[in-house]
């Protein structure tokens, strides 16, 4: 029998059982019931309650960070940090020393959305030569989640292994993803990979399940974890070209020439979604920044790891997830952690630290053991590692290769033909002698390429030292720079 028997004049009031209309008056007592549990399910006012981050999360990095809440310095100098931060988490911290400056909620774990095609990148880029050709299958493009961001690969065409990162980077393309991630021997393999090179930079907070970021039961990171993937991404001097890069030309489908004849490829115009390097018609492109990726999903909002420098100062920042409802709201906030950070830097007293990948040792020489590797002591309690690491002189694991990371370059590449205008980091000494090879009046001495399965080794992870910068001129705004076409609507529906 049911709770509730309709009809039940004994139990009405008087006046409304002589009433014209007792089944109404019936209805508009009983609706309080039936309504009063939704109505608490929800905030004042009927809007939806913002979740609340975990009491207590990880310690890596230091015993702040797993705090709730925003972790911040004070004292002498050091400038109050920005009104109006509305992300869920986010985290200013220094690319060389490691120094965590200021972090709101930096381990809570949250979908990342496209931010994830980071790991991707630093897990798959060394294993495979950019210059290789890859014919796409169709069963390579399936299996995409509905509404991806997509750079439009096409079946039974042909890409190198570059066209397909800048497809990667640039659109934050789900299709291109796909196909990298069958050369890498399949979707499962890949996800298995990036979990494995996860544990390795000690990103504990982040459980892969999707290649591209695409929302998927218990896929999250933090915005720890995120700054450490970007910190050893950057590392590479291909991740450091693509997620630099402005604008690119996509390779199209074959046509036939009308006067010649012959058949030529077509090409068309692809550019990088990320607004501090780009700009947008209510924001201007950051000075000094140079990538390095954003995302969008319903379930994940807006995220975004980005990195700039200002002087011999270059910072990682990530925000997750804003609230605030205003256009690029994400770049933003972004931009607003950036200007405080370098204005701090120095001057504030860090609240922890990004801790070295595993197997790397604190204190070891420049060039010395390798990102990720087995060999050296391997941090037992990351926490205090982290800590150890940022008092060692030296012993940070920074980021030596990423600094100048000034200005814009119009490049034109070799082969292909492909424009790219791009910013990107090129250190003087690194251009001249430095770990990417000699360069003389030609431009850079190119090097035997080994074979793919030879492939894999990853650059030295180095600790903290300055470089002396390149300054290139300054251009004005990146050609083919273009606003977003509606105001609010995000350029990438998914992943």
């Amino acid at each position: 029998m049911p709770a509730f028997v309709p009809a039940v004049p004994a139990r009405r009031p008087a006046a409304l059982a002589r009433g014209p209309l007792p089944a109404l008056a019936a209805a508009l007592l009983l609706f309080p019931l039936s309504a009063g549990p939704a109505l608490a399910a929800d905030g004042d006012g009927g809007k939806a309650k913002e979740p609340k981050p975990p009491a207590r999360m990880s310690e890596i990095g230091g015993e702040r960070l797993g705090r709730p809440g925003t972790q911040a310095p004070a004292g002498p100098g050091v400038p109050a940090l920005p009104e109006k931060l509305t992300a869920r988490s986010w985290i200013v911290a220094d690319a060389e020393s490691g120094d965590v400056l200021a972090a709101h909620n930096a381990h809570w774990k949250l979908p990342p959305a496209s931010t994830l095609k980071m790991l991707f990148a630093d897990t798959l880029l060394p294993k495979f030569d950019k210059n290789a050709e890859h014919k796409v299958l169709r069963a390579q493009l399936e299996g995409m989640g509905a509404g991806s961001s997509a750079v439009g690969v096409k079946e039974n065409l042909t890409y190198t292994v570059r066209d397909l990162w800048l497809g990667v980077f640039l659109r934050s393309g789900n299709d291109a993803v796909r196909v990298l991630a069958h050369r890498n021997g399949g979707i499962e393999k890949t996800v298995q990979e990036m979990q494995a090179r996860a544990q390795e930079l000690n990103a504990l907070d982040t459980t892969v399940v999707s290649p591209d970021g695409y929302d998927a039961p218990r896929q999250v990171s933090s915005a720890y974890d995120l700054t450490l993937i970007a910190r050893s991404g950057l590392q590479n001097a291909d991740f450091r070209e693509y997620c630099s890069t402005v604008s690119a030309d996509f390779p199209g489908t074959w046509v036939k020439d009308k006067k010649t004849k012959k058949k030529k490829r077509e090409t068309y115009a692809i550019q990088n979604t990320d607004r501090l390097l780009t700009g947008d018609y209510d924001l201007p492109a950051y000075q000094g920044v140079a990538g390095v990726k954003n995302g969008y999903t319903s379930k994940a909002g807006w995220t975004f790891t980005g990195v700039a420098q200002r002087g011999e100062r270059v910072l990682l920042v990530t925000v997750m997830n804003p609230s605030s409802k205003e256009h690029n709201a994400v770049y933003k906030e972004t931009a607003k952690l950036f200007d405080w950070g370098f204005k701090a830097a120095g001057k504030a007293e860090p609240v922890g630290t990004l801790v070295p990948p595993r197997g790397a040792e604190p204190t070891a020489a420049a060039g010395t053991g390798e990102a990720g590797g087995s060999e050296g002591a391997r941090a037992e309690d990351p926490a205090r590692a982290g800590v150890a690491a940022r008092q060692t002189p030296g012993g940070s694991g920074g980021v030596g290769t990423v600094l100048g990371l000034m200005g814009a370059l119009l490049v034109v590449l070799a082969g292909a033909g492909l424009l790219v205008h791009r910013r990107w980091p090129l250190p003087e000494q690194a251009a001249r002698s430095g770990p990417e090879g000699p360069e003389g009046p030609e431009g850079p001495e190119k090097t035997p390429v080994a074979p793919e399965a030879a492939r894999g080794s990853r650059t030295p992870w180095k600790p903290a030292r300055l470089w002396r910068l390149w300054r290139p001129e300054r251009p004005g705004k990146p050609r083919g720079a273009e606003p977003s076409r509606e105001p609010g609507k995000p350029p990438e529906p998914r992943g």
